[in-house]
């Protein structure tokens, strides 16, 4: 079975994206799919290379029942734009920055989150300056996203 590989870019890794892969990876496994997809996380830079996931993104996903302490924050590779099927940027920024990277013949696989996920153009903030509502808010915005997403991840969408 050929799974499907998605990959959740934002900045550093530690705020929306380690969030995004969780609740997805969640969602999959709740839906009794989770061999279908292998999914990862990235930032388009490596300041937090190596680090967990920022200890309020931890807080948040802890409290809606998913763990992410576990995931260590790496940069985007050149490797990835091959291996993975769908790369999936928070912000209009990241998108721009990944297609500045991305061999232009793999564009097709980068995509703002909400316009995939929910149609919109709309921006998932970055919560690292932010409070406690900040993170929930991003929470609430991901989960809606991946919620739509994966009913409709697979071959059929994207081609893979």
């Amino acid at each position: 079975m050929d799974r499907q590989r998605i990959l959740f870019v934002c900045a550093g890794n530690i705020c929306r994206s380690p969030l995004a892969e969780g609740i997805f990876r969640h969602l999959a496994t709740e839906a009794g799919r989770s061999l279908e997809f292998e999914i990862d996380s990235a930032g388009i830079g490596g300041w937090h290379q190596g680090e967990r996931p920022d200890r309020r993104s931890v807080a948040v996903a802890a409290g809606h029942g998913i763990d992410i302490s576990s995931q260590r924050a790496r940069r985007i590779a050149s490797s990835d734009f091959g291996r993975f099927d769908l790369i999936l940027a928070m912000n209009q920024d990241n998108l721009k920055n990944l297609r500045k990277v991305a061999p232009a013949d793999l564009h097709g696989k980068l995509h703002l989150f909400n316009a995939l996920a929910l149609g919109s153009n709309k921006d998932i903030p970055d919560p690292y300056y932010g409070g406690r509502d900040d993170f929930e808010a991003v929470y609430t915005m991901l989960l809606a996203g991946c919620s739509a997403l994966l009913p409709r991840a697979g071959k059929a969408l994207w081609g893979s």
